[in-house]
């Protein structure tokens, strides 16, 4: 839907003088990355602690955008002049206040989700079971926050006859801004965890803060054997409106008589309306059973006479993968997988994923595309949008998937395109030798079973799988960004692999965020970097003489730590004409392994000052014990030594350079000493340098499969050497991990401990090469079953305290044989 300019002014409450008011919206923008419409997008200048979209403006009016909501108007200097610029005191409220008015218009039943967890999934598990009712529209991925909200709603139109938002919080108050934009007719509290406690007093306080949204209800729908969500409706006087389903009271509405599981499946027993009926599911795990326990309460409120006819729908859900996923594909492709849901409005920002993956355009884009189910749209007008979507992407090859799509073929006229009836039909047809060097987007509704082709696309390597969270690299980054004065810049370390989970794709997300600066240990992974089209500043750590070949041909930054390295860097220089090659002065402070000592700083300056190659972009220090409260009067003493030195360089060669010191945990213990710059390393991979920061994220998790499960009897040996001899029968499962994978021989023998069906499992025998054993005596482990090395659970510093090491030996040490999945909300 559309609204003019002087509608939204109107909106917002400003004055629509000197505005282009018939001007047209149909898109609202906060991400200045993700712009599909530009002549129809109404960008919203939101200021973060870590970033100010009014910066963009002038990129965005260069791609077409013409209206901003700004807090302040840029200056005049004829270079914006057919631009609107609505002028509030708070972007964020005028963001909220426009979905709010847009929500007002429609008088459809509205589910409105909260809770800490599950939102998301009965989300997906209720759009499976009834978007063959409704015409259903809903909240993409987890967009729950303060500015997700907004854009869901904003996707309304007068075609959909049913709405489901979710609404998280952080902090008090935030739910009043929420509950008008989603204004929900019937509500669902999932459950109260951990999740932002900290911001408030007590769990109580946070599920009062989360039943806001319920204020204007007909209904709320909760688990009434939650003690705290029971005394929180009372508290809120909402009690008289909630129906709770039970495990325990059989006069509950809802009363779930018995849930008893299989190896495949699970029978959800019921009583409703004094009738039982058992509810059959492909699932165990008691997250999804609670989850799917909500679905069937709130169809059991909005359906009740069609709930016992969906037998198959319960019995054929899909689980819901709640992100996206990036895998190396055959042949030099690359594979994007994102079958979790198949929208229109999902499209374009999985579109704007594979963009960002591929801005120097070295592959191609390619999208592999089913139907898509319930858009409420004809199939003329819908393939045409995604047509004109494509076009605006740089979609280059699609293949269509799906009898809609086929008989809409002629849109798709300008793409190198196929088309198939069926995901079996492409399946037959399939040859790899058709797909080379490409950036392969699947998208597909889950009727289709994609999962399919991404087998076929994908390259086939080890079981052992080391999975990657970009969303927790960009959390963890933006913690650090948070804690620092705005002008403070920021190196990012992705030096030895990225730490071992991949230098590529870490490079790619923190490009996207803006980092300054990137750092990696010698050339070759800097030459990796460029050729993959990273193009921000990349400082090279460790540069040898043998590398300056790449450091001038990729616009290497060096490092300068010795007399010698910087004659042969100044040399070379000269030799091929180049004059002000921007480099590192490293300053010994008593670290005492590379770097320049305080007393040789007047030469240095000299040398430096008497050519013209080189030009010094930053002095730095590194800290030798900046962790350990401990050495803190060294680490102070390092400070001020190197304050002392690096003013008296800057004045010596008569013209300001950055200067830095602090490394993961010198910003989290000396942040008053973070003058131009810090470095990031540990810390951004979710490991506080210090121990003292407890909101990062797990960024890795290093899982692999159950290989096979032996019985063995008591007395027989396990391993090599027979070093493991049981003391009982026992069940031992081999799994695909050894020593040549990252899995150190020292965790044999009982000193290790993986995780299998949430439980921990003890090594038996010594690791070998390739394989380990560990004992699942009596647990029902399968072949098959999924095993987790290390995660948020049994953590990596968990691990390396074992091995007496340290976090960082840990991460690097995974092989590259592992395969490397990344995935992002």
């Amino acid at each position: 839907m559309s609204y003019t300019i002087g509608e939204i002014a109107k909106v917002i409450g400003i004055s629509s003088s000197g505005l282009r008011e018939s001007d047209v919206v149909s898109h609202l923008l906060t991400d200045s990355r993700t712009v599909s419409f530009p002549e129809t997008s109404l960008f919203f200048a939101l200021k973060t602690p870590t970033n100010d979209g009014h910066k963009y403006i002038e990129d965005l009016y260069q791609l077409g955008v013409r209206s901003f909501v700004v807090t302040e108007k840029p200056i005049d200097d004829g270079r914006l002049q057919d631009a609107n610029f609505l002028v509030v005191k708070n972007v964020l409220t005028a963001l909220q206040q426009i979905a709010a008015f847009h929500r007002k218009r429609f008088s459809i039943p509205v589910l409105g989700i909260t809770g800490s967890n599950g939102k998301t999934v009965v989300k997906e598990f209720l759009y499976q079971l009834m978007h063959g009712d409704f015409n259903i529209v809903r909240s993409p991925r987890s967009y729950n926050s303060q500015i997700g909200v907004p854009l869901s709603v904003w996707e309304m139109n007068e075609n959909h006859t049913f709405g489901i938002f979710e609404a998280g919080i952080s902090m008090p108050g935030e739910m009043e801004n929420i509950r008008p934009i989603i204004r929900p007719t019937i509500g669902l509290i999932t459950n109260i965890g951990e999740a932002h406690q900290e911001n408030f007093r007590s769990a109580k306080e946070k599920c009062m803060e989360k039943l806001l949204l319920f204020v204007d209800c007909e209904t709320i729908i909760y688990n009434a054997d939650d003690q705290l969500i029971e005394s929180a409706l009372e508290a809120s006087r909402l009690s008289r409106r909630a129906i709770g389903w039970s495990r325990e009271n059989e006069n509950a509405t809802l009363f779930v008589k018995s849930v008893e599981k299989g190896e495949k499946e699970t029978k959800i027993s019921c009583v409703m309306n004094q009738k039982t009926h058992v509810f059959t599911v492909p699932f165990y795990s008691d997250a999804y059973i609670e989850d799917i326990i909500h679905c069937i309460a709130i169809l059991f409120r909005l359906q009740p006479e069609k709930i016992l006819l969906k037998d198959r729908a319960f019995a054929t859900l899909e689980p819901v993968a709640m992100r996206l996923e990036i895998m190396e594909g055959i042949n030099g492709c690359q594979v994007i997988n994102d079958t979790y849901n198949s929208d229109f409005n999902s499209l374009n920002a999985a579109l704007d994923f594979q963009g960002n993956r591929n801005k120097d355009g070295k592959l191609k884009n390619t999208v592999i595309l089913s139907d898509i189910l319930q858009s409420g749209m004809s199939s003329k007008t819908l393939y045409g949008k995604v047509a004109e979507l494509f076009q605006r992407k740089q979609v280059e090859r699609l293949i269509g998937i799906g009898e809609e799509i086929s008989r809409n073929s002629r849109l798709f006229a300008g793409f190198e395109s196929d088309f198939y009836p069926s995901t079996d039909d492409f399946v037959k047809s399939f040859d790899g030798k058709r797909f080379h060097n490409e950036i392969v987007l699947i998208k597909g509704s889950r009727s289709f079973h994609f999962e399919t082709i991404t087998e076929l696309l994908e390259k086939k390597v080890h079981e052992t799988i080391l999975e990657v969270n970009l969303d927790a690299i960009i959390h963890n980054y933006k913690l650090y960004r948070s804690a620092l004065d705005r002008k403070t810049k920021m190196i990012c370390m992705v030096k030895a692999f990225g730490y071992g989970v991949g230098a590529f794709e870490l490079a790619k997300t923190l490009q996207n965020q803006r980092c300054d600066y990137l750092a990696v240990a010698v050339a070759d992974e800097g030459e990796e970097l460029r050729k993959e089209g990273i193009s921000i500043p990349l400082m090279v750590m460790n540069p040898e003489f043998s590398s300056f070949n790449l450091l001038f041909e990729y616009g290497l930054e060096p490092e300068i730590y010795s007399f010698k390295l910087l004659d042969a860097l100044t040399k070379e220089a000269i030799h091929r004409g180049i004059t002000s090659f921007p480099v590192h002065i490293k300053i010994d402070t008593g670290m005492h392994r590379l770097g320049f000592n305080p007393e040789e700083v007047p030469e240095l300056c000299r040398k430096i000052k008497a050519q013209g190659g080189l030009t010094v972009r930053s002095v730095f220090t590194h800290l030798a014990g900046s962790d350990d409260p401990a050495l803190d009067d060294y680490t102070y003493y390092q400070l001020d030594t190197f304050k002392n030195v690096s003013s008296r360089m800057e004045k010596e060669l008569g013209y300001p350079v950055l200067k830095h010191a602090l490394n993961s945990a010198g910003i989290e213990r000396f942040a008053d000493y973070q003058m131009d710059m810090v470095r990031l390393g540990i810390s951004l991979y979710g490991v506080s340098a210090s121990g003292a920061v407890k909101d990062l994220q797990s960024v890795c998790s290093l899982r692999t499969i159950v290989l096979q499960t032996r019985k063995l009897k008591a007395g027989d040996s396990v391993g090599y050497g027979r070093k493991a001899i049981l003391k009982r029968d026992s069940t031992i499962a081999v799994i695909p991990i050894g020593y040549a994978d990252g899995f150190d021989r020292k965790l044999g023998n009982g000193a290790g401990e993986v995780l299998i069906r949430g439980k921990r499992c003890k090594t038996v025998g010594n690791v070998c090469m390739d394989t380990c054993m560990v004992d699942v005596t009596d647990m029902g482990v399968r072949e098959g079953d999924k095993v987790i090395i290390f995660n948020n659970e049994l953590t990596i510093n968990e691990i390396s305290e074992k091995l007496n090491t340290i976090p960082y030996e840990i991460l690097t040490s995974v092989s590259p044989r592992v395969k490397r999945i990344y995935f992002q909300e």
